[in-house]
């Protein structure tokens, strides 16, 4: 090992070179690769001891439990044909339309997001909507996907629960439900109806296409019908827990593995090909932007981020939320949301932010990573379900959508928490 004295001149440039990693994917190596690279390098160069990388990696516990067990519960509806019924019935909803099948994809993804989470949307309801998009014979998809990512992130703070890292945000200075309410109930019904409005009008001319309407409802196995029960089931625990402050990671484990060992009882082969087609490598990207957070607070980064918040706040506290919501929001597209999440918190906790400052900073946490492929975990996810049915959307791509959605809705939801 290469033992050099703890300094930003290291721990900087490696935590650089990993987020442009997971970022662009050079030689096309998949973000989780990167984000453990960039953990060892800093192992390796002394910057972190191995007990600060393990407990930096335990830190991830709680996302982890959370993430094995909604991507095991979306695999199993998946295989056993779950999405393909309900993505018949969707084509049925729509008419021929693919307008109307882009409202219902939307008006799915609100309900989803908020009572399941961002990441459910992006597991569960993705691979829905490539079946709809194949069994009505759609010719350019984007638009539903699209949907499907955007949403994910546009109605992720509508309850603590719909977004993991709200937890990670506030932590132990979560606000009672009405207070929650109270914040963010405005800027949640800005941030959801702004973003419906700019992406349906950049994919307009996609949305005139006509659909096949003549798509075959297949029947409803019994399996099926047991992981739509544990669907179900998931999403009572998950609205449980955040009402009583509870992690989510164990109520998420809990349903996904009791739904796996039902179908694994009744039907092996497919809980088995389930559990062996999930996005395994997620869990080391996460791992890595935990080593990666920890490295950053060790050099002091969220206590000098704290210092520079109590001193805007204190010479121009009008624009503070303001500076707070949108330096988050763009942070979180160079270092993913889960880690600017982390030191967001951090910072809050050190500078006693106001209430409207640690508002603007979850909602910039939140809805910033509309603006770039790799914002946030919930995009991550959405890409890796693209990927493995051949479908690649690229870091341009995405951008010149999210560079007009994700301002348009930004900016109204930060003045609607900056004055209240």
């Amino acid at each position: 090992m290469l033992q050099l004295p703890l300094s930003p001149a290291v721990v900087l440039p490696i935590a650089l070179l990993s987020t442009a990693g997971v970022l662009v994917r050079p030689f096309r190596v998949a973000e989780a690769w990167w984000a453990v690279l960039g953990a060892l390098l800093l192992l390796l160069t002394g910057q972190v001891e191995l007990a600060e990388l393990a407990r930096a990696v335990g830190q991830g516990t709680d996302v982890y439990l959370f993430l094995i067990g909604m991507m095991l519960i979306a695999e199993m509806a998946r295989i056993t044909g779950l999405f393909d019924w309900i993505a018949a019935h969707a084509v049925g909803w729509a008419r021929g339309a693919a307008s109307r099948l882009f409202c219902i994809v939307y008006a799915v993804g609100i309900l989803v997001t908020t009572f399941m989470s961002n990441d459910a949307t992006a597991v569960v309801l993705t691979p829905a909507v490539l079946a709809a998009a194949r069994a009505a014979k759609l010719e350019r998809p984007l638009p539903h996907l699209f949907a499907c990512a955007l949403i994910a992130n546009a109605a992720s703070f509508v309850l603590p629960v719909s977004n993991p890292a709200n937890l990670v945000v506030y932590a132990s200075r979560m606000p009672p439900l009405l207070d929650w309410l109270r914040l963010f109930l405005l800027p949640s019904a800005i941030a959801i109806a702004v973003t419906f409005a700019a992406l349906y009008w950049t994919q307009r001319a996609d949305l005139k296409l006509r659909l096949n309407e003549d798509a075959e409802v297949p029947p409803l196995s019994g399996d099926a019908k047991t992981v739509a029960g544990g669907i179900g089931l998931m999403a009572v625990l998950l609205l449980v827990a955040s009402s009583r402050g509870i992690d989510l990671g164990w109520p998420s484990f809990a349903a996904g593995l009791a739904t796996f060992v039902v179908v694994f009882l009744r039907a092996r082969p497919a809980a088995l090909s389930a559990a062996r087609e999930m996005s395994w490598s997620v869990l080391p990207l996460v791992g890595g932007l935990f080593v990666l957070v920890a490295a950053l607070s060790k050099i002091g980064v969220a206590d000098a981020l704290a210092r520079m918040l109590e001193q805007l706040h204190a010479t121009a506290p009008a624009w503070s939320a303001w500076a707070a919501g949108i330096a988050t929001a763009l942070v979180s597209n160079i270092a993913n949301n889960l880690p600017a999440g982390l030191i967001a918190g951090a910072t809050m906790a050190a500078s006693h932010a106001a209430p409207n400052v640690s508002a603007a900073t979850l909602i910039g946490i939140n809805l910033g990573p509309n603006l770039s492929v790799t914002g946030s975990l919930a995009t991550v996810l959405w890409l890796t379900v693209l990927r493995r049915e051949g479908i690649e959307v690229g870091f341009w791509q995405f951008l010149k959508v999210g560079a007009i959605v994700m301002p348009l809705a930004l900016l109204p939801c930060l003045w609607a928490v900056a004055f209240s």
